[in-house]
């Protein structure tokens, strides 16, 4: 829950002040570090959601994607005001008071839930789609659902580089950083998601996850983040020994 009282951003400091202080440096490392941290889930919604392109058409598709989530997020930072207001009850259901930020999370959970539940039946159905037949409609619909879930994923990249930071340069300059990091990863991420199954299965998976967390966040049942990347963390690891295994086993194969 983002508090009015951390959105005061500071602005007493001159530039030379910020580059000469470590206490600012120390926030920029510290922020940019969970920035890049906080775009592990964008990057795997987006290896999946380009997946379905013709392969010329997804590099743009992930570019323009990242693009998007720069330009909310610089916005977003720019009205930090705004920001604290979407905290505030807009409505009670019972005794749950619920905020605009609360149906954003729910709307954003329930999304992803839709995308990774219709992806891994598509994917255990041995569909595989005709790249081919994708038209610019295709295209420009990708592009609306990656805008979708820029803006949840956005709001809460938002939020935490409020709560880190009272610098607003400091903040647009970690975000900025973040996403040139997410920019020069999504190639390589993507690339062997779809070139391993299992990989991609996982993936989906952590969609679901994402989705559960976000929809867990909407009702006031906060769940640590770092519960989630541990999770991650943890399955990526196990899978990376699979493949290991599976190379080395093939090599004496061979």
């Amino acid at each position: 829950m983002v508090d009015a009282g951390m959105m005061n951003v500071a602005t007493d400091l001159t530039v030379a002040e910020m580059l000469t202080s470590p206490a600012v440096w120390l926030s920029f490392l510290t922020l940019a570090l969970l920035e890049v941290v906080l775009g592990i889930d964008n990057i795997i919604f987006l290896s999946i959601i380009t997946g379905k392109l013709p392969k010329k058409q997804q590099p743009l598709a992930r570019k323009i994607g990242l693009a998007l989530a720069l330009l909310m997020r610089i916005v977003l930072l720019s009205m930090v005001a705004w920001i604290a207001t979407l905290t505030n009850p807009v409505l009670h259901v019972g005794e749950h008071a619920v905020s605009w930020r609360d149906m954003i999370m729910l709307g954003g959970g329930l999304f992803l839930l839709y995308k990774g539940t219709g992806e891994i039946h598509h994917t255990m159905e041995g569909g595989e789609e005709d790249h081919s037949t994708v038209k610019s409609a295709a295209f420009f619909w990708i592009i609306v659902q990656i805008a979708i879930l820029d803006l949840v994923f956005s709001l809460d990249s938002v939020i935490t580089a409020v709560g880190m930071s009272d610098h607003l340069p400091v903040m647009i300059a970690a975000v900025v950083f973040a996403i040139g990091v997410m920019l020069f990863a999504a190639e390589p991420v993507s690339k062997f998601v779809h070139d391993h199954p299992t990989i991609k299965m996982l993936a989906l998976s952590f969609i679901l996850l994402v989705g559960m967390v976000l929809i867990a966040d909407g009702l006031h049942l906060h769940i640590p983040k770092g519960y989630l990347y541990f999770a991650i963390a943890f399955s990526l690891g196990v899978e990376s020994l699979n493949l290991i295994a599976a190379k080395k086993r093939a090599a004496r194969k061979g």
